[in-house]
């Protein structure tokens, strides 16, 4: 093998990658980082998330008087994976080995890294309670305080510092579409030099070719994401257990994240497996002030809203607001539904609207206290509020009728058909008497009801339980929902060490793969339904096990 022009190359800037490269970079390894994107992008998609993390038997949760436990935590894991496939059984070792880092390890590391968790704790899946429903048990969704940037900043930090040293360097705007081999071993990347763009985090930048590249090492990291920004790409893929691909959604990550990554490891002989598997969501709503093309930003509801598909039905059980994501998103699509609704109040938009996203959470991410403080003031957060300002999705109304003839306008389908409003009409009425009755055995009633009994909902995500149709809740509040594309479920196979694995099962030498690129690991670790608050956890565990390997 020539010389290398470093110890180990991480292609991709986002937080499995900076992971991996500062992991190594501790145990003396020399680093390069190649990325395709300006240095505006380094984060990746974790610098857009809320920075939710899943955690078991966590100290804000016993305070709160939560009993969690590995156990539990690995139950609802299983079930929710749903494994069943020969390529799971190094996706069962990884979620075995993530369930124990999130139990032992992980708090104490991100303290040491002088990262701090907001003390109510989340519920953002509630669907394990109900029949046939899937999700978190108890709460285990840890909110970082400062979301997703508080989460990457410590690893910019010690990056720049090794930067400055001389120990590491970056590489942006190098798009790499190749990874060089040698007798079996992969000993370098090869690609694309991009010409400078002034374009901001997350706007699609140029591809105009300036020259070539080409750099060498003794391991290489893939850690290119994804494939949610292209569209095409998710249909293609789209798995008939979850019906038709829909014809219209929208994106929850910006249009670079198209799966590339993907396709040059398997050109090297990584396996990649389970690219059926995939993590959509059907809450989405249009960015009113959007970054990349078909910008979406996901709503996390409270159990309150009533959910009607796309003709102003009531959606089955477990499919309720916050609950079952996998099971509304397969009911949707078996009856063809290109969109939903929620119908809501004033009173409960306030209480219970969150909008994923650092730059939705102005409070969480900047650290705000005395913004936080006016979340329990009257009035919607101020971001939701723009939404209801502007967003082309949302009717506000003063009476039913106003709704109604909103939901008729807006929410026209392909054929022709719009709302059944007699059928709206009887739905909300079918969810009011049910909250206004104590002893009402609809699925729903018997969820809010639930939910107010902790008092981390009760404080800030549960309303109340009141009658929509009570005017002293008003005004009333209709929002279209889409698909939101988010996250690939499957991805390269690896082993515990985040060595990349062949189709026979035998590691690549010199290949690894981390993030979303591996499936979160094993090419796979949430099975069919991920648990709300993996995937930056598992940016993590991958990154921290393929930089110590490396």
């Amino acid at each position: 093998m020539a010389a290398a022009d470093t110890d180990v190359i991480v292609v991709g800037s986002g937080l499995s990658g900076l992971v991996a490269a500062c992991t190594a970079l501790d145990r003396g390894r020399t680093v390069t980082i190649v990325e395709q994107e300006g240095p505006h992008s380094i984060g990746g998609q974790a610098f857009w998330s809320f920075g939710g993390l899943f955690l078991v038997d966590s100290p804000e949760q016993r305070r709160l008087g939560i009993d969690d436990s590995l156990e539990l935590a690995w139950e609802d894991w299983d079930r929710s994976a749903g494994f069943d496939r020969d390529e799971d059984v190094w996706a069962r070792r990884w979620a075995d080995a993530y369930l124990d880092f999130s139990h032992r390890d992980l708090r104490p590391w991100l303290r040491e890294l002088g990262i701090r968790l907001f003390p109510i704790v989340g519920h953002a899946e509630r669907g394990a309670r109900t029949e046939g429903g899937h999700g978190n048990t108890v709460p285990r969704f840890h909110i970082v305080w400062g979301t997703g940037p508080g989460i990457v900043a410590p690893f910019t930090r010690r990056l720049r510092d090794a930067v400055e040293e001389g120990r590491a360097h970056l590489a942006f705007r190098h798009r790499v579409t190749e990874l060089l081999t040698e007798q079996g071993r992969v000993v370098g990347v090869a690609g694309t030099r991009l010409a400078h763009d002034l374009t901001v985090r997350g706007e699609p930048s140029s591809r105009e070719a300036v020259g070539e590249f080409e750099l060498r090492a003794e391991s290489v990291v893939v850690a290119t994401g994804g494939i949610g920004g292209e569209l095409d790409r998710v249909r293609s893929l789209w798995p008939a257990s979850l019906g038709a691909a829909p014809t219209t959604a929208v994106r929850g990550v910006p249009a670079h994240v198209d799966g590339s990554g993907l396709d040059v490891a398997a050109a090297a002989g990584a396996r990649v497996v389970n690219g059926d598997r995939m993590w959509h969501y059907t809450e989405g709503i249009k960015n009113w002030d959007p970054i990349w093309p078909e910008h979406g930003i996901r709503i996390l509801p409270g159990p309150s809203s009533l959910w009607l598909d796309h003709l102003g039905r009531r959606l089955p059980s477990p499919n309720y607001p916050g609950f079952d994501t996998r099971s509304t998103l397969e009911h949707l699509r078996s009856i063809d539904a290109e969109h939903s609704w929620f119908v809501l109040t004033q009173s409960i938009v306030e209480k219970e609207f969150t909008l994923s996203g650092s730059e939705q959470n102005p409070d969480l991410t900047g650290r705000s206290i005395a913004k936080l403080a006016q979340r329990v003031l009257p009035g919607a957060p101020a971001p939701v509020q723009a939404f209801l300002d502007h967003g082309e999705d949302f009717i506000v109304a003063r009476s039913l009728t106003e709704l109604l003839d909103g939901m008729e306008r807006l929410g026209a389908n392909a054929d022709g058909t719009t709302i059944d409003r007699a059928a709206v009409v009887a739905a909300i009425q079918e969810r009011d008497d049910a909250v206004a009755d104590p002893g009402s055995t609809d699925p729903q009633a018997i969820e809010i009801r639930r939910a107010r009994e902790y008092i981390g909902d009760r404080l800030v995500r549960t309303a109340a339980p009141h009658r929509i149709l009570d005017e002293a809740h008003w005004p009333l509040i209709a929002v279209r929902l889409h698909v939101l594309t988010r996250k690939s479920l499957g991805g390269i196979q690896t082993d515990l060490d985040s060595r990349a694995l062949g189709a026979d099962g035998v590691p690549v030498p010199g290949l690894f793969a981390v993030g979303e690129a591996a499936g979160f690991g094993g090419g796979g670790v949430h099975g069919y339904r991920a648990l709300e608050g993996t995937f930056l956890g598992g940016c993590l565990h991958t990154g921290l096990r393929a930089g110590r390997a490396a």
